[in-house]
């Protein structure tokens, strides 16, 4: 089955010379694959008959706006209907691509794709969700910004998105879930992460129960679940921390010419550590309980980066992600409204 992947080819910091490129790259590894590259169609077939594409693989779908990157989400969701971003969506909610992938402005895209798909029944709120690298592979965190302020249910609800999407993607058949906390034992946490725990527990899921922040690089868990206003902090303190651990090496390394030689020996571990730690192998930010397939990816990210959000997309769509979410949701609402069967003698 071929699958269409529809691309907001202006959003991002750099725009059509990260998108385009990525997309050439992203079809030259996959033979099922068609794109939709929505924007500025003089511009962007320009570029395409440049780089020589395969352009029996591309249609170029004009937009004549673009969100900016500090633009307010709702004021981008209102005045510019005809930007990039909204009719990359638009393609998906017509079933003209099976998932679009942006990296323009985050809480645009939220916004513009909650309004434009709508939210799956018996999910209350989208979430974003990111596989994170760990020292067993990835987890799944989820939620990364999307909610600042959550109900219990609402975090019942990522983690059973979350663990569908790890099961549905091939990564796990029965991935546990942990509830992000302050502490391990059940006592610990406010009231929201209290209740949610004992929704979690009742839920069928594969819950471990409370994990904290070091649980995420441990794998002590496959699918981590939190608030917005959290996970994007866990998320930015990461990043922030990658950023520092490559400066005191590059730092340390070029010391002196003793340390540049010590480089010189080292090199091949330190492309193999560079390797397993290079954000843009996990760009691309899943926007979890919609009614359609939406990629966020990192709006700084360079070709690379914006394939491996183009590979997400694409792995969701062909692993039917959000009918398995539709399916253990729509299970767990029946089993909810199913009165307990009481004995009788």
């Amino acid at each position: 089955m071929s699958i269409t992947v529809a691309v907001d080819a202006m959003g991002g910091d750099v725009g059509l010379k990260v998108t385009v490129p990525a997309s050439i790259q992203f079809l030259s590894q996959h033979s099922d694959v068609n794109l939709i590259l929505v924007g500025d169609a003089v511009a962007i077939e320009a570029m395409l008959k440049a780089s020589n594409a395969p352009l029996e693989r591309i249609r170029v779908q004009h937009a004549a706006e673009v969100v900016g990157m500090d633009e307010a989400p709702q004021l981008a969701l209102k005045n510019k209907k005809d930007s990039s971003m909204r009719v990359a969506i638009n393609q998906v909610k017509d079933g003209a691509a099976q998932a679009a992938v942006s990296a323009g402005n985050t809480g645009a895209l939220m916004a513009t794709a909650r309004f434009v798909l709508k939210t799956l029944p018996g999910i209350d709120r989208p979430a974003i969700a990111k596989m994170m690298p760990n020292m067993k592979g990835t987890s799944c965190v989820l939620d990364l910004g999307a909610n600042v302020d959550c109900t219990p249910e609402q975090l019942l609800q990522f983690g059973i998105m979350g663990a569908e999407l790890v099961a549905a993607l091939g990564l796990k058949a029965n991935p546990s879930v942990g509830l992000l906390n302050i502490g391990s034992e059940d006592i610990k946490g406010n009231q929201t992460a209290k209740l949610a725990g004992e929704l979690l527990k009742d839920s069928g899921l594969n819950y471990y129960g409370n994990v904290e922040g070091n649980d995420i690089y441990k794998g002590t868990v496959d699918v981590v679940v939190t608030d917005g206003f959290t996970g994007n902090v866990a998320l930015k303190t990461s990043e922030g921390l990658a950023h520092m651990i490559a400066a005191f090496l590059r730092e340390e390394f070029t010391r002196s010419w003793w340390t540049r030689l010590c480089a010189l020996a080292a090199m091949p571990v330190l492309k193999r550590f560079k390797a397993r730690t290079d954000s843009r192998r996990y760009n691309g930010a899943s926007l979890l309980g919609l009614r359609g397939i939406v990629v966020k990816s990192h709006g700084g990210t360079d070709a690379l980066g914006f394939r491996f959000a183009l590979e997400q997309a694409y792995e969701e769509a062909r692993s039917d992600v959000i009918g398995h979410i539709a399916d253990r949701v729509a299970r767990h609402i029946d089993n909810l409204k199913r009165p307990d069967t009481v004995e009788t003698h």
